[in-house]
């Protein structure tokens, strides 16, 4: 029973990082001390990465701009990398940043500081 586990366990990480493009580091720890969480975590990440009534790309932007609100540099490159994965240009990006410095102030823009590296 184990082995299935350890089997499902990573045949999930491997979907959810194929959708993303990379496996978040924070995906394996929390596989490893509770696969249900994990499968939880895929659940709610399957909508977020899935077109809707918004598209997935909006909805990824969306995140970015929550993770930089709440001012969690780490969080903010994997969803840059997951909005470039999903196809949000440069400028979107940018526009974003003018979004998140109205409604958040600098210190959510300066959050962003390692993630706004990817766009060169």
């Amino acid at each position: 029973m184990e082995e299935h586990r350890d089997l499902e366990h990573e045949e999930l990480l491997e979907s959810m990082s194929e959708k993303l493009g990379f496996t978040p580091h924070i995906l394996e720890i929390i596989g490893d001390l509770d696969s249900e969480s994990l499968k939880r975590y895929n659940r709610c990440n399957k909508k977020l990465l899935s077109d809707g009534a918004l598209p997935a790309k909006v909805k990824i932007l969306v995140a970015l701009a929550v993770v930089a609100s709440k001012q969690c540099e780490r969080c903010t490159v994997v969803q840059m990398q997951s909005a470039l994965k999903n196809g949000a240009t440069k400028e979107e990006i940018m526009e974003l940043m003018d979004v998140i410095f109205i409604t958040s102030g600098a210190p959510a823009v300066a959050a962003c500081r390692d993630a706004l590296k990817l766009l060169k």
